[in-house]
């Protein structure tokens, strides 16, 4: 049996008893991130989060020999340079904690856009030399412009999934574009025999709103709908039973508080409207009260569609004159 060297042992079991003493277990890759920021991380999880890393074979044993039934998955997420995060706090506050501390980073050579990098168009703050051929090379669309290089459009220069390559990433950074993101990825997290991987515990926090917000119209909907009464829906159902009532008591022709006057004023317009016929037929068949009730309404109708048609003059007098000013003008130069 080879020996087994006796830091070895310790470095399993500490790793065994953070796990056993903490109700979330995370796995963690750590590539390119600079050893200054890895130390600023790890100050910002004190007091709620522990970062631990080992080696990749003392991380699998010590997770194949834990207590905790299923922390064995975790393995299965072990990439790049792994380490293990021990804490009690929910896995999806976890997880927006550490995307929420990732810090923009230059692009490097090599790596894998993790989405679209667009040049935008404007002023580069360059005067004109070789990294105006520079940005042609590599497809950006520039030109001088008042002693200064502009970039003229939008340009993906590199689409989401592409490798980056060196002059590009050369270029980005003297654009001060940086595209990259440097921070601690959370693949997965353990939490009482569940294993979250990052795909389940990234939450998009507008959609989630915007989700429960449509739930909550929907439910108030149903509830109405259905009358059943709760805090919320019982205001709502009481409204719409007065606002139907009402109709019902008006078309039924029921006079009350409420329907009295919009009784009257339907009566007034249907007994205008009957005048108005009858005055068409026959100019004797109506005295002369009603007759001046018909032109005053006659005449308040007209007037909207008179002041319409005084801004549709107004507005083609302007058109001929601007006309006869251009036609002086080009008369004075040609």
């Amino acid at each position: 049996m080879p020996h087994v060297a006796e830091w070895k042992k310790e470095e399993v079991k500490e790793l065994k008893d953070l796990i056993e003493s903490h109700t979330v277990v995370g796995m963690a890759d750590l590539s390119d991130i600079p050893a200054p920021q890895l130390q600023k991380m790890r100050q910002s999880l004190r007091g709620s989060a522990k970062l631990k890393m080992s080696r990749k074979t003392l991380m699998d044993l010590a997770l194949n020999d834990s207590k905790k039934s299923n922390v064995k998955v975790l393995v299965d997420h072990m990439d790049g340079q792994p380490a293990l995060i021990f804490t009690d706090m929910n896995p999806f506050k976890l997880y927006k904690i550490l995307e929420d501390s990732k810090t923009p980073a230059p692009a490097r050579a090599g790596s894998t856009a993790i989405t679209d990098i667009v040049v935008p168009k404007g002023d580069t703050g360059f005067m004109p030399g070789p990294i105006l051929g520079e940005l042609q090379k590599i497809g950006i669309p520039a030109k001088i412009e008042k002693g200064k290089i502009v970039i003229t459009e939008d340009k993906t220069i590199v689409a989401e999934g592409d490798v980056i390559s060196r002059d590009v990433a050369g270029m980005l950074t003297r654009l001060d574009i940086y595209p990259m993101e440097v921070g601690i990825n959370l693949k997965a997290a353990y939490e009482d025999e569940t294993v979250y991987t990052s795909d389940v515990l990234f939450i998009d926090e507008d959609k989630t709103i915007s989700d429960i917000q449509k739930a909550y119209t929907q439910a108030l909907n149903l509830s109405v709908n259905a009358v059943v009464f709760n805090s919320v829906s019982t205001p709502v159902i009481i409204s719409k039973a007065a606002g139907e009532a009402l109709n019902l008591a008006f078309n039924a022709e029921i006079l009350t508080s409420k329907t009295t006057d919009l009784l009257l004023a339907k009566a007034y317009s249907q007994m205008l409207a009957v005048a108005s016929e009858a005055s068409a037929q026959n100019a004797e068949a109506v005295d002369d009260e009603l007759r001046e009730k018909l032109n005053a309404t006659a005449s308040a109708a007209a007037k909207p569609a008179e002041e319409e048609k005084e801004e549709e003059e107004e507005e083609e007098e302007e058109e001929d004159n601007e006309e006869d000013a251009a036609a002086g003008l080009g008369a004075l130069f040609g």
